[in-house]
């Protein structure tokens, strides 16, 4: 059992906002805005969602989709009325009515990563994208996790590197149109230090491999045949929060039992 089961879910939503507040997270949080507005900007549709921990980091501001909303599991100061209250490994959303899901450092932190992303493509219209943001293991990130004792937020991040996210991607059939890394340098906690390996950022960002301390890939799920239409239920608000329905999957197995 990896040290992220071992932190409760309000644990880990007050951890990660805490830590995205600091001077560091909020270095990171800006290199992940700038990295997913230019790889999220030419994704257009009805609905987007955003599922992770910490609803301070919004990273779909930039994208061009109409009805945005986040979802995280637990509730916390700062949630506006866009938010959904549910567990990332069951979706309260359809099937196929996703034109863009972003997953914020949510296989990171998750006790079942390869549910999340299933749910993730479940809820995924076919020829709609996928945004996965993780903490890249190979990085300075992985060398500076090993150096922190305890189960601290968010050095207890599962971390997958690009070769396993892009096997579990294949495993689903959706298909990887780009990948890039950003923040060559040790996330160090001491500003002082940060600034002082600076120098690190032009020469490690030169490596042939993904070497950023962040790593995003974006993703499209295709399907043979099939055209992408309007989703019917365009008009249909989602579940206000913080109310959450059980999952589309899970009624119809229920049915199915009868």
């Amino acid at each position: 059992m990896s040290q992220a089961q071992h932190i409760s879910a309000e644990g880990l939503t007050e951890g990660l906002k805490d830590w995205f507040a600091s001077p560091l997270g909020q270095e990171i949080a800006a290199c992940e805005r700038q990295m997913a507005d230019q790889l999220i900007h030419t994704a257009f549709g009805y609905h987007l969602v955003q599922i992770g921990y910490d609803a301070s980091v919004k990273l779909y501001e930039p994208s061009p989709v109409s009805h945005k909303v986040m979802l995280c599991p637990r509730m916390s100061l700062g949630m506006d009325e866009h938010t959904i209250i549910a567990q990332p490994h069951e979706l309260p959303l359809p099937d196929s009515t996703m034109d863009v899901v972003i997953l914020h450092h949510t296989l990171d932190f998750a006790d079942q990563p390869h549910q999340v992303l299933r749910e993730a493509s479940r809820v995924l219209r076919p020829g709609g994208h996928m945004l996965i943001v993780s903490f890249n293991p190979t990085s300075f990130w992985g060398i500076c996790r090993r150096s922190k004792r305890g189960a601290r937020v968010p050095w207890v991040a599962h971390g997958f590197s690009h070769w396993r996210l892009n096997d579990w991607v294949r495993l689903l059939d959706l298909t990887e149109l780009k990948s890039v890394s950003a923040f060559h340098r040790p996330p160090l906690e001491n500003e002082r230090w940060r600034k002082r390996m600076g120098f690190l950022e032009k020469w490690v960002s030169r490596f042939p491999t993904y070497s950023g301390v962040v790593l995003m890939m974006l993703i499209r799920k295709d399907v043979a045949g099939v055209t992408p239409l309007k989703p019917a239920w365009k008009t249909r608000k989602l579940i206000p929060f913080p109310v959450a329905e059980p999952s589309a999957r899970n009624k119809t197995a229920r049915g199915k039992s009868v």
